[in-house]
């Protein structure tokens, strides 16, 4: 029986945690975050719950709070992992996050460079293991991505492809952190080319693709995401040499940024306008609501009405096979809003994010995570991934795969 402290009770920690309130390896689950109201609230849906008050920026408040834990999943913004991190090598808990944190060092791609350098080996020396990029994209895409390397004697290419297609009649360009998602569209972009890590321009070089269960064509352009540079640090042992990895993105939030880049408004550089300095990211972000994570506000926002509620994640690979050009491609489906509602009271973002998020904490709990060290979930061998995707399909999170030969 293991003690799991959730640090963070957003959208993802809170999915994470009534997943695992079920778990019967679980015995108490630490329910940790600085607003205290949104504790409470968690707390009172769970059985093995308990509420606690943490200060992210102090890490001695970090480990008063999670001192004994087995097992800590960090659902708070990235800027608090360096010290979650610290916290956890200093009790000896396992560590879990749902991306990478950007604070090991200014250039967030060296920062990943240093955790699988670094801290693998600090967590190694005391028998532990750190995973990252456990949520959706990264995460479940990574799985997907490193279950297609089965089918290659070598890789050349790979695309992860998301479109978030669900919009509202409501003014929400996105159903997750709107800081977050706005630093990612005004960020140059990274891709893997020619066995090399590279800076692309953000809305740059379009792929259009038509898929069966979407009405239109989608357009696809570069976007600052994680996948490429795991994908492009771990391509020599966990896929097959590739050469060259892109993630493209499309959706409701890409044509809703797309024009705000182009004008200069996601600068974080003050300007003066008047008599008043400000950066205009900081004026464009104070007019972006919240992403919607209470039962009664999602519910409000469904009964309004959604323009579409479709979405796409898609991997394609291609390589040689037995000599023979071919192409491996995966397609992700998963419930939509309306459906993620009605099944737990979550947006689809929520879902997919913390519910593939929730799969992984169930691995490190049930001892299945047998790697010590640092990993990201690209990282996991074919017995892992076979694991993970099963226990998806009964979420109703399903990967249909399809080999064609070139």
């Amino acid at each position: 029986m293991k003690k799991i402290v959730i640090l963070g009770v957003g959208a993802q920690g809170s999915t994470v945690a009534k997943f695992i309130d079920k778990d019967e390896n679980v015995k108490k689950i630490i329910c940790a975050d600085y607003d205290e109201k949104a504790v409470k609230e968690l707390v009172k849906e769970l059985s093995k719950g308990e509420g606690a008050k943490v200060d992210a920026s102090s890490e001695e408040s970090i480990i008063k709070v999670i001192e004994g834990a087995d097992l800590v999943v960090n659902g708070l913004p990235l800027a608090y992992g360096k010290n979650v991190l610290e916290a956890c090598l200093k009790v000896g808990a396992d560590y879990q996050d749902f991306a990478a944190t950007e604070a090991i060092h200014e250039d967030w791609v060296e920062g990943i460079k240093i955790l699988y350098k670094d801290y693998a080996k600090r967590f190694e020396e005391i028998g532990r293991v750190a995973l990252i990029a456990t949520g959706s994209a990264p995460g479940l895409i990574l799985v997907v991505t490193r279950d297609l390397m089965k089918h290659f004697d070598s890789c050349d290419t790979i695309y992860n492809f998301v479109y978030e297609g669900v919009e509202a009649k409501r003014f929400l360009p996105f159903w997750w952190s709107p800081v977050t998602a706005m630093n990612d569209m005004a960020a140059d972009a990274t891709a893997f080319v020619d066995g090399k890590l590279v800076k692309t321009i953000p809305f740059s070089l379009p792929v259009s693709r038509k898929y069966d269960y979407l009405d239109d064509e989608v357009v696809f352009v570069e976007h600052d995401h994680d996948e490429p540079v795991h994908i492009g640090l771990n391509a020599e042992e966990f896929f097959k040499g590739v050469k060259n990895v892109y993630f493209k993105y499309a959706g409701a939030g890409v044509e809703f940024a797309k024009p705000l880049y182009r004008a200069g408004l996601l600068s974080h550089k003050k300007e003066q306008v008047k008599d008043v300095m400000v950066a205009p990211f900081d004026v464009v972000l104070k007019h972006i609501p919240a992403a919607p994570k209470y039962h009664d506000e999602i519910k409000g926002i469904i009964e309004e009405g959604l323009i579409s509620d479709t979405g796409a994640m898609v991997v394609e690979a291609y390589g040689l096979k037995d000599g023979v050009k071919i192409k491996a491609e995966s397609h992700v489906s998963a419930p939509g809003l309306k459906e993620s509602f009605e099944k737990s009271g979550l947006t689809s973002e929520m879902y997919l994010t913390g519910q593939g998020g929730a799969l992984f904490t169930k691995m490190l709990i049930k001892d299945l995570i047998t790697q010590r060290g640092l990993i990201s979930s690209d990282m996991l061998n074919f017995d892992q991934v076979a694991y993970y995707l099963k226990e998806a399909e009964k979420l109703n999170i399903i990967v249909e795969t399809k080999i064609e030969k070139l």
